[in-house]
């Protein structure tokens, strides 16, 4: 190997040396912002989660499609919160109930 071509590969080796440095810090940075936000969520109380959802159509219109307990894990982005009296008013209203939760057995409307 010649002096230039020795010397081409010592200033290659020195780059990969400060990119896996630089690398490394911006890894470590990611770190302790992943932590400094799992901390700040942590601090803010998470909202309770409402009793009753209804859920809405699709489209122009949307009318309410299903009925599903708070927790439904089949509850979709287009549910909103709904009282108690919203919640059997729209099941005997001919609004489905969600046939995972079942709200209409915990609310007494069955067909």
């Amino acid at each position: 190997m010649s002096d230039s071509s020795a010397s081409r590969l010592d200033q290659l080796r020195f780059l990969e040396k400060v990119q896996v440095r630089d690398l490394e810090r911006t890894r470590s940075w990611i770190a302790d912002e992943e932590q400094r936000l799992a901390i700040v969520e942590a601090r803010q109380p998470s909202a309770p989660s409402p009793d009753w959802l209804i859920e809405q159509g699709i489209g122009v219109g949307r009318r309410p499609v299903r009925v599903h307990v708070g927790g439904c894990w089949d509850a979709s982005k287009r549910c909103h919160p709904a009282t108690v009296d919203q919640a059997r008013q729209a099941l005997v209203g001919g609004v489905e109930a969600c046939p995972h939760c079942r709200p209409d057995t915990e609310l007494g409307v069955l067909d």
